[in-house]
């Protein structure tokens, strides 16, 4: 039986559910789980793909992004369309989908079909996300465990991550990079079981018409915005990124007007008019920059600056990916007494350290000082994400659940779009202004070891000595000197986000 009664957004003094729901939470769990691992592996993978494959620095960029532009781009039309069918069913949908493709992109043989696989990974994954966490909204109606509930839920992703590295480095010292994607089999097989047991099915009870212009307005707005930032960022200005700028934009006003007219909204514009709902989805979108961007250039660094193994460098992260997870569960009981505009920016002060702590001592002193760093940014991350995730449900109407997930659910993902494009972006363009090419080394060389610093190690391993040498010194140097400037724009987006907590996530008793 679907779930189509109205729910309380009151609270505590809702119905308390049963041991049925929390195990429910575990299966829905199971998605998130799949989607942070899949990120995790990925960034240490991409050192071994970008030798095997030999992707130009754009292509390599695209590998990471293309996934969460794609879903940034569907988030919003798949929760809508969770809320009309069914959102346990978009699950299962999703589910199935993203397990075949990710056999599809552990074979991959060039990098353009790799970019193509992440893509249809990026379409089955934009189902899967709005639905679990919509789904929670109505197996706990009662507030108090609805709040836990999303931190366990929240924490999922840090445990993905947690795991990832491990897993990841396993799999990376034994066998080819393909083998990461693999692990999305045995993850989904359980829930595309489980689900149909334990989850019920939920939509919204009212839906309306399906409005096929919202939802090419939709992905007409996200997809050009996110590849302008790229375009800009890889680029630098061009006219180009111009005009996809102008034209993301222009659709995204088309796509405004068009809700506000309309009498069921595909998304319910009078959202963003809530201080807490548009401040947490700002909080949410900028702590999710800060952690990819932070996730994107230490890995490399670990492995290829510092010559540890996927496998030492995934363990030398998994403190701080347990001080996510600690922060996230232990703010709970704290968000019931402090208000979440004293909470959030707090807790991004320890980020914002975390990220000075990158700037300052990373270069010359080994794996300890970002392993602290990690912890640090950590806690602030994962507290921040949790009040955030919960005040974007409890914002909403029961009803268009799913709609407001996928809200949140866009923020992360256009997050990670971010995270990677703009500090990804900044660090390589640093990386290349900053190279200086030893004299007697090759045009085409040189080009490769500007191009990325896996580029230029590979580079380095043909090349004679000492020659090979002094180009990796260099390479090594130039990319340390831009993990300093990345940090303290980290630090800078961090420290935006805790004054836009401090100002607009002020709630009724608050107040």
């Amino acid at each position: 039986m679907a779930d189509t009664a109205p729910l309380e957004t009151g609270g505590i003094h809702a119905p308390r559910a049963g041991a049925r729901a929390w195990f429910a939470l575990v299966v829905l769990m199971l998605p998130v789980l799949l989607v942070s691992v899949d990120n995790t592996v990925l960034s240490f993978a991409l050192p071994k793909i970008a030798i095997d494959l030999a992707p130009s620095g754009a292509e390599q960029l695209w590998i990471i992004d293309i996934y969460p532009l794609v879903l940034a781009g569907l988030l919003v039309t798949m929760g809508t369309l969770g809320d009309r069918f069914g959102r346990r069913r978009m699950l299962l949908i999703g589910s199935t989908g993203f397990a075949a493709v990710s056999v599809l992109a552990a074979f991959a043989p060039t990098a353009a079909l790799l970019i193509a696989a992440r893509a249809l990974l990026g379409l089955f994954g934009a189902m899967l996300m709005p639905s679990t966490l919509s789904l929670l909204r109505s197996i706990f109606r009662n507030r108090d465990q609805r709040r836990l509930a999303i931190a366990v839920w929240a924490s999922a992703f840090s445990a993905g991550s947690a795991l990832g590295p491990i897993v990841g480095g396993f799999l990376l010292e034994h066998f080819a990079w393909g083998s990461v994607f693999l692990i999305a089999v045995p993850v989904l097989i359980p829930l595309l079981i489980a689900a149909p047991l334990l989850v019920p099915e939920s939509r919204d009870p009212n839906p309306g018409k399906i409005d096929p212009i919202s939802i090419l307005l939709s992905m007409a707005t996200m997809i050009p915005v996110v590849y302008a930032i790229k375009s800009l960022a890889v680029d630098g200005p061009t006219p180009g990124a111009a005009v996809w700028a102008v034209l993301g934009l222009g659709m995204g006003a088309l796509f405004v007007r068009r809700q506000l007219r309309a009498k069921n909204p595909m998304l319910d514009m009078a959202l963003f008019r809530r201080g807490t709902f548009s401040g947490a989805i700002l909080v949410n979108l900028l702590s999710v920059v800060a952690l990819v961007g932070f996730l994107y250039f230490v890995p490399q660094h670990l492995q290829l600056v510092l010559g540890m193994s996927p496998m030492e460098a995934g363990l030398a992260l998994v403190p701080g990916m347990l001080a996510i997870i600690v922060a996230g569960l232990t703010v709970v009981p704290i968000s019931r007494r402090v208000q979440p505009h004293l909470v959030v920016p707090i807790a991004l002060v320890f980020s914002f350290i975390g990220y000075l702590l990158v700037a300052f001592t990373t270069a010359g002193h080994g794996a300890l000082p970002l392993v602290i760093a990690f912890v640090v940014l950590g806690i602030g991350i994962g507290a921040a994400e949790t009040i955030s995730n919960e005040l974007i449900l409890s914002s909403a109407p029961s009803a268009k659940a799913g709609a407001a997930s996928a809200v949140s659910e866009t923020a992360y993902e256009l997050g990670a779009v971010l995270g990677t494009t703009i500090l990804g972006g900044i660090i390589t363009a640093m990386y290349r202004g900053a190279l200086v090419i030893p004299d007697g080394v090759s045009t085409e060389a040189a080009h490769t070891a500007r191009e990325t610093l896996a580029g230029a190690y590979t580079t380095s391993q043909t090349l004679p000595q000492p020659l090979g040498s002094a180009l990796w010194d260099a390479a090594a140097s130039a990319f340390e000197s831009g993990v300093m400037v990345t940090a303290l724009i980290g630090a800078a987006l961090v420290a935006l986000a805790g004054v836009i907590a401090a100002v607009t996530l002020r709630t009724k008793r608050s107040r």
